[in-house]
């Protein structure tokens, strides 16, 4: 078949070959760890829950016990999933709304803008590592910044960590803390909004107010939708904070799912235990990212009228 083709034909053939390889080359690394710190975790991580497995013996086929066992004899996973469920519900729409706020504050067309939102996006930088959860939990220690501060008008000292009742709350506020990821995203969409229309709302006689809700939030909700995806997801693995601030006290009140995954693999080396553990959480994340899509047909609106 190439003998029936021209030369210069086969030349422009072989050097489509070569732009091909070479392209494959490039993102060689990029599959490589795919494959090897992504796909076959995510793969033996299945096999392992079906499996009983301390990491020092071989894997022992369970079947359905280990999921048996979670749903039916685990008080604790209960507890986890609840306590979860609650921080997801408390930080995702406050961090969200916060972050919305803030981007509203920054579109504003000031001098030293640009310094002021690199200031307000640095808490996403820092906000996940250890040193920013000890300091969190010195700060909001008994004899710590924020009570030091209330004890000056006379207010407090607040059990912020030691209390189950507001403990998870505290842990909260360092997850809506980390808003700049959203805040840069909703600020970009913000400048993307046709002038136009706030002018055409201007001279019907519409309020900021009105305005606000019935242009800004409707052009934005693309946006909004996939922060509230992003932002769940997260708040569903969120482990550090619970881990370094409270241990999942007191009375086990912040006692995160990713939490008491992190003690069946690394504290009692229940490694097939800990595998069923995330493969429910996975289940679990898909059916609210699932739900979260189906709804969103009803109020997101995208510029060419398609939903």
């Amino acid at each position: 078949m190439l003998n029936k083709i021209p030369k210069s034909g086969r030349r422009k053939i072989k050097v489509r070959r070569n732009y091909q390889y070479a392209g494959y080359l490039y993102i060689l690394p990029w599959l490589i760890g795919l494959l090897i710190f992504q796909l076959y975790p995510f793969i033996s991580s299945l096999y392992y829950s079906f499996t009983d497995y301390n990491m020092v013996s071989a894997p022992k086929w369970v079947g359905l016990d280990n999921y048996h066992k979670i749903f039916t004899e685990d008080p604790d996973f209960y507890q986890s999933l609840k306590v979860t469920g609650i921080y997801v519900l408390l930080a995702v729409p406050v961090k969200l709304a916060f972050a919305l706020f803030v981007a509203m504050l920054l579109s504003a067309k000031l001098r030293a803008i640009n310094f002021f939102r690199t200031v307000y996006y640095l808490p996403s930088i820092l906000g996940g590592s250890v040193a920013i959860s000890v300091l969190w939990r010195f700060l909001f220690m008994k004899e710590g910044v924020v009570n030091s501060l209330l004890a000056r008008v006379h207010l407090g000292p607040v059990d912020w960590l030691g209390s189950p009742d507001i403990a998870l709350y505290t842990l909260g506020l360092l997850t809506v803390w980390q808003f700049g990821s959203s805040m840069v995203l909703f600020l970009a969409g913000i400048q993307q909004i046709p002038n136009d229309l706030y002018e055409a709302g201007s001279i019907d006689g519409a309020s900021r107010f009105s305005m606000f809700f019935r242009i800004t939030v409707p052009m934005l909700t693309p946006i909004v939708l996939f922060n509230l995806v992003m932002q769940m997801v997260n708040a569903f693995q969120e482990f550090t904070g619970a881990f370094v601030i409270t241990h999942g006290g007191p009375m086990k009140s912040t006692y995160l799912y990713a939490l008491k995954l992190y003690e069946e693999a690394f504290t009692f080396f229940k490694m097939g235990y800990a595998s069923a553990l995330s493969w429910i959480l996975f289940l679990i994340i898909m059916a609210v990212t699932a739900v979260i899509f189906k709804s969103s047909g009803g109020w997101v609106h995208y510029e060419d009228g398609g939903k």
